[in-house]
Formats: C-alpha cells, sequence, structure tokens
C-alpha cells in the first residue's frame, strides 16, 4: 500500500526503472514508519551536478554542488491555512538529488549507488518531515533514523 504520492523525476535519463520503483517503495516504508498521513504528497527530482550547483547557489548561497537538497512546503510554526470544501493531501515539499554525488559517494563510501540512492532519499525525507543536523543531538538523532530505516527496509551498505 502507497501511503505517498510521490512524483519521481529523472532529469538525467540515468536511472532505471527498477531503481525508481526502489526509491519509491523506499519513501513509502519510511512514511509509514513515520506516520505520515496517507496521500501526503512529495516530489522526487533526480538531476546533474550542473543542476543542484543551480539550485544550491540560488535557494541556499552555497556556491558548490551538493549530493541532495529539500525544500519543505510545511515550515514549522507557521499558521496553517484553512482550505474550504474537500480535504486537501499534505503537500510535504521536494527532494532534489545529485546522481553524479550519489555516484561518487557510493565509490567513496564502498556501498551500491542503489544504497546510496537510498540514503540521500531517505535523509532529504526526513528534512521534509522536520528532521535537521544542525546542532549534535539532532544529528544524532536523524542519523541513527535514517540508519534504522535503511536497515529495516534492507538496504544495507
Amino acid at each position: 500500500m502507497n501511503k505517498l504520492i510521490i512524483d519521481l523525476v529523472d532529469e538525467t535519463d540515468q536511472l532505471s526503472a527498477e531503481q525508481l520503483d526502489v526509491i519509491e517503495k523506499l519513501l513509502n516504508f519510511a512514511a509509514d514508519k513515520e506516520n505520515v498521513e496517507d496521500d501526503s504528497e512529495v516530489s522526487v527530482t533526480f538531476v546533474s551536478n550542473e543542476r543542484i550547483h543551480e539550485i544550491n547557489r540560488e535557494y541556499r548561497e552555497k556556491d558548490a554542488p551538493t549530493d541532495v537538497i529539500s525544500f519543505a512546503m510545511e515550515e514549522l510554526g507557521e499558521g496553517e491555512i484553512e482550505l474550504i470544501g474537500a480535504e486537501q493531501p499534505r503537500v510535504l515539499g521536494d527532494i532534489i538529488i545529485s546522481v553524479t554525488k550519489a555516484e561518487e559517494q557510493a565509490k567513496e563510501y564502498g556501498h551500491s549507488f542503489l544504497r546510496e540512492l537510498g540514503f540521500l532519499s531517505v535523509h532529504g525525507f526526513l528534512h521534509l518531515l522536520g528532521y535537521d543536523h544542525m546542532e549534535k543531538a539532532d544529528e544524532e538523532k536523524m542519523f541513527s533514523r535514517q540508519k534504522e530505516l535503511l536497515e529495516q527496509y534492507g538496504l544495507t551498505r
């Protein structure tokens, strides 16, 4: 059963249908474990290093490529917008992943490309749910949750 409505876009045309399917299943697994509401929406876009560099520079003022960027649609602490009429799905936000960085990091860390894509997807997804790693205690919480979700799903190093 799918908990999420996921828009997967591979701008690089490098990922197989099987790889995209694993990412979709992994994110649904993580959403279930995190008790995310059914039919919540998330988009995951796989891009080149050049594209993520542009995004990082434009939105984060960091002039370098990175591996994953998340844009949460719900910022904590802001008031809810009341919608009249039909129940609207929860829109979590966007995850952008550099395929090039994922390939480089998979080699560097000695695990599969798919494991790295899964790691980056879960990392970005947890950011959308409000996890962060700015403080040491938050970092430990987020990183242990990532590891736990990947291991429970079966995407190990």
